[in-house]
């Protein structure tokens, strides 16, 4: 290696010219590299998050939207001092897949219990407005869709549809 940077007793100097265009050549690869990188990661990424939408699509598809009807009517008492004493109510809901029908059947006793005490313990003249009603089908909604989720850790429910409203 001395022999080589030496030439008749002289050292041997690389010119500045070059040395900048290795310089340079070495950064271009570097930055070519990770440029290169990044964009691999980012369309594996975007391939794996591209078959997450699939799943997610396919298993869309095949949900389609049923109807589940209550078996019984619910009947309830309401409270001492209402302008009702009784309540008789039937309910239809608009589910996504078969499988959520299945839970439901599974778990109608716990619904119907649940559904009763919520039920009795509304005001029956706030019922006979519309808007108690609407009121009405959004609590029925939510405790339905809390057992859903307590029992099954899904499902989902669309609408909540009293085909039998009546009181007395």
């Amino acid at each position: 290696m001395a022999e080589l940077e030496q030439e008749d007793g002289k050292e041997k100097k690389f010119p500045k010219k070059l040395i900048i265009i290795i310089v340079a050549v070495v950064i271009l690869l570097a930055v070519s590299g990770a440029g290169a990188a990044y964009f691999f990661m980012k369309w594996d990424s975007a391939k794996g998050e591209k078959a997450e939408h699939d799943d997610k699509d396919e298993s869309a598809v095949p949900a389609e939207k049923l109807y589940f009807e209550m078996s019984k009517p619910i009947v309830v008492d309401f409270p001492k001092g209402s302008a009702a004493k009784h309540g008789r109510i039937t309910l239809s809901m608009l589910v996504e897949g078969a499988e959520t029908i299945g839970v439901l059947t599974k778990n109608e006793p716990m619904i119907r219990n649940n559904l009763l005490m919520l039920i009795s313990a509304q005001e029956s003249s706030v019922l006979n407005t519309r808007e108690g009603k609407d009121m009405l089908r959004k609590l029925i909604l939510d405790e339905v869709t809390a057992v859903l989720v307590k029992m099954a850790g899904k499902g989902k429910i669309n609408e909540i549809f009293f085909t039998s409203f009546v009181m007395q």
